[in-house]
């Protein structure tokens, strides 16, 4: 199955069968078999956090004092706590203390890790053309984002029952669903350095073919749940109750993007539909670009990520 959060890259049969043949994509599969993937660096104030998410006891007290040791988290943390994606009532918070109270642990714990996960797709790497692809990758991870959260918006708006559905988490689980590729980026890095030869447009379909494994790996070594695991693989989960999950929603985005670049694969790219998703997926589809556009940007911009 296509992995979601590459809609961007275009269908290329010839491509796809030469990567799925490639000594590279043995040597991933056989890395992810045996644990051996090297996953993204992160902060130890992450670390810690995710220790703390794991412990029943820890309470938002004990999060604050974590974060207060480092101005620029608690000063994004604060942002995003005020931002309108997370903000709903409109009450404005000034301390970190509310901020981890508002947003809950678990929910601090998602937006740091996307917020260094973007941070890192940004960063200077030496391989000019994974850098390339970092940063592509983003850009894109926040578009794919901020159209799930969209469409997770207007669910609510159709829907004539309510929904178990969060615009906020809808954004996060978008924003993380490739967040294996740093592994894939780094075992090609690896491969090309012991003297190998791969055409890295061969190398991007590879990519796309094992983000998912990956993905899985990270989120469930760090912790993630269900509907995060679910998005980055394009897989339900053995629970699934048939209602409108995060998972359909990030489909429905991916066909959405899909058809507003008028790309050719959207004819093998199929969808479920409820009736509320049917008149969410009808707006969206006729909206005029440039508005389509633009309800993104704000997204981007209300979410504080």
């Amino acid at each position: 199955m296509s992995h979601l959060s590459f809609f961007w890259l275009e269908a290329n049969n010839h491509h796809h069968i030469r990567a799925i043949q490639s000594n590279l994509c043995y040597s991933i599969k056989k890395a992810a078999r045996y644990n051996r993937l090297t996953l993204p660096s992160i902060p130890d104030t992450l670390l810690t956090l995710n220790i703390l998410c794991e412990n029943p006891e820890t309470t938002v007290h004990d999060v604050a004092n974590l974060l207060i040791d480092d101005p620029v988290l608690t000063a994004n943390i604060i942002r995003t706590a005020n931002s309108a994606i997370f903000n709903r009532r409109n009450i404005v918070c000034h301390n970190i203390l509310t901020a981890v109270s508002r947003l809950g642990i678990i929910r601090i714990r998602d937006i740091i890790t996307a917020q260094i996960i973007y941070s890192l797709k940004n960063t200077t790497i030496e391989n000019i053309e994974c850098n390339k692809l970092l940063k592509n990758s983003a850009h894109h991870s926040r578009q794919f984002a901020a159209t799930m959260a969209l469409i997770c918006q207007k669910m609510h708006l159709y829907s004539n029952k309510p929904l178990k559905l969060e615009p906020e988490k809808a954004l996060l689980t978008g924003l993380l669903a490739d967040i294996g590729l740093f592994g894939l980026i780094n075992e090609y890095s690896q491969f090309i350095e012991q003297g190998n030869y791969l055409d890295f447009n061969i190398a991007k379909y590879i990519f796309q073919d094992n983000c998912a494994l990956t993905s899985h790996i990270v989120l469930n070594q760090w912790g993630f749940d269900a509907d995060y695991i679910a998005v980055a693989t394009n897989a339900t989960t053995p629970h699934h109750t048939g209602d409108i999950s995060y998972l359909t929603i990030a489909r429905m985005a991916h066909h959405l993007l899909l058809f507003k670049a008028n790309d050719a694969a959207i004819h093998e790219h199929e969808i479920e539909l409820d009736l509320t998703g049917a008149e969410v997926m009808y707006e969206l589809t006729n909206m005029p670009a440039l508005e389509f556009e633009e309800q993104l940007k704000q997204i981007t911009h209300n979410c504080g990520i």
